[in-house]
């Protein structure tokens, strides 16, 4: 019965949170069309009438960390002046990538830069060309670059200074109480707040275990003929659901943690591989380009939009990615603040901004250009593979390679194992999030959680497959862009006001 224990910290960010998602998965279930006409509704009005929004946030971030990163406040430390960081170098790394990343980029390594080989991003672009598999990496550089962890990183940044400087604990709404005034409204508010983050927050890891279940699916059909149908699919959620409910068990000090090493080391090992049995040079040319590409365009594709020829190419792709990454934020936040105790700004900033975007960046181009190479001078047709299939890409590339069958096994490994890092890291998160920020959540929220993120999950890939899951992480991610832009001017303020600038009289 010790697992109950927590029930008296249960209050209505819980319940209420709980019982819209809930609702959103019966009406999945019961009217799948119902649900994919009103997610198409939403997707189209979010991205006509919202896209800017997002882009020019993203870019705000990015500005506002890398201010914070040379100014006097990035010698500040996340918790007491004499306090050193929890875990060493190698597990923060690893935890940040596997909460952060982890199928998503397994995922899009290679499907994303030959999508946009395929189909260009710009119609002056020649597709299935060496001009646009140029233009290809340099775009997927961006979308996998600082933009999307500046999102992480506000968050993180933000909930580690009130939880470990300030000794507050660890809710979103904590972070905007000095903005909201004493009174009645007060609690109501700062509820509010929550119950939106949460939401924001399944939805968002709801997109990411569709994704995966998705490319396991794809990959099992590659690799061993099983049927890509929507009852493997369930199948496949089940067993996920069943694994990490039991690694949620063992706290975030044993299955987290642990996980967390074994999906970087198994990450770099098959990036390793690919790399040395793959067109080397090419990579590493691929990756020199494509580096200088992205930095040299990185204004220009941040506030990149098509209001003049009604395109929908940057609403379908960078849109979507920063509307993913504000609605993953909440969690990916929480648990970058909780693994990042005693880091300085400068060392947090450094590390959660730098480090996992030039893994990522590596990642594609040792994978994406491997593809490309293959389809520019071996006469391959992955491209079109991955046009008909996007599951496919990966599992497709390692058909043109030696040890295919082992490659494709770890790999589909390799998915699972993010998948059940993500879905365990997330269900802490908000199991904590929803019990007034308790750091050791009741087993009972975890599991309740657990099912309602599988529930929701299950009903976006059966209602509208991957538009579903693109459109869940739109629309909850539109309030919290919101939210996210207020968070800063908190830090900002209390930052200033905690060190003030010296007069130079003194």
């Amino acid at each position: 019965m010790k697992n109950f224990k927590g029930f008296q910290s249960l209050n209505r960010v819980f319940f209420i949170s709980a019982i819209v998602i809930g609702v959103l998965v019966l009406i999945g279930a019961v009217s799948p069309s119902l649900f994919a006409a009103g997610a198409n509704a939403a997707f189209s009005f979010t991205t006509q009438s919202f896209g800017w929004l997002y882009l020019l946030a993203v870019f705000f971030f990015v500005l506002f960390l890398l201010f914070l990163a040379v100014s006097r406040y990035g010698r500040v430390r996340l918790g007491g002046d004499d306090e050193r960081p929890e875990y060493s170098f190698f597990t923060w790394i690893g935890m940040l990538f596997s909460a952060g990343f982890g199928v998503g980029l397994v995922f899009w390594g290679v499907a994303e830069p030959m999508s946009h080989f395929f189909t260009s991003p710009y119609g002056s672009t020649e597709p299935l060309t060496e001009e646009g598999a140029r233009l290809a990496m340099g775009y997927s550089f961006f979308h996998w670059g600082v933009s999307q962890w500046s999102v992480f990183a506000v968050v993180g940044l933000i909930i580690a200074y009130f939880q470990f400087r300030k000794k507050e604990n660890g809710l979103i709404s904590t972070s905007l109480s000095p903005l909201i005034k004493e009174g009645p409204l007060k609690k109501p508010v700062n509820q509010t707040i929550d119950i939106l983050a949460v939401i924001a927050t399944v939805m968002g890891v709801a997109t990411s275990l569709g994704l995966g279940i998705l490319q396991i699916n794809g990959g099992l059909n590659s690799v061993f003929g099983i049927p890509n149908n929507a009852m493997i699919q369930l199948i496949i959620i089940a067993v996920l659901t069943v694994l990490f409910l039991t690694s949620t068990t063992t706290g975030i000090n044993k299955g987290i943690k642990w996980l967390s090493n074994i999906n970087l080391g198994t990450a770099l090992i098959l990036m390793l591989f690919v790399f040395i049995a793959g067109p080397t040079v090419f990579i590493l040319e691929t990756f020199t380009l494509g580096l200088g590409d992205y930095i040299t365009n990185f204004v220009r594709y941040s506030l990149r939009l098509q209001p003049y020829n009604g395109g929908e190419w940057v609403q379908e792709w960078t849109i979507f990615y920063w509307a993913w990454a504000i609605a993953w934020s909440p969690f990916v936040g929480a648990f970058v603040a909780r693994v990042s105790r005693g880091r300085t700004i400068r060392e947090f900033i450094v590390g959660v901004l730098i480090v996992p975007p030039v893994i990522a960046l590596f990642w594609i181009a040792v994978f994406g250009g491997t593809a490309l190479h293959m389809d520019l001078f071996n006469g391959t047709s992955i491209a079109d593979a991955v046009n008909n299939d996007v599951t496919s890409a990966l599992f497709v590339t390692f058909e043109q390679m030696p040890f295919s069958l082992i490659l494709s096994t770890l790999s589909i490994l390799l998915i699972l194992t993010f998948l059940v890092t993500s879905a365990d890291s997330a269900t802490y998160i908000i199991s904590s999030m929803t019990t007034s920020g308790s750091l050791n959540p009741p087993l009972f929220v975890r599991i309740v959680w657990g099912l309602l993120m599988a529930g929701i999950a299950a009903v976006l890939l059966l209602a509208s497959g991957l538009e579903g899951l693109q459109t869940a992480s739109l629309v909850s991610a539109l309030p919290f862009t919101i939210i996210l832009i207020l968070m800063i001017y908190t830090l900002f303020k209390l930052l200033r006001k905690e060190f003030p600038r010296k007069t130079r009289n003194k």
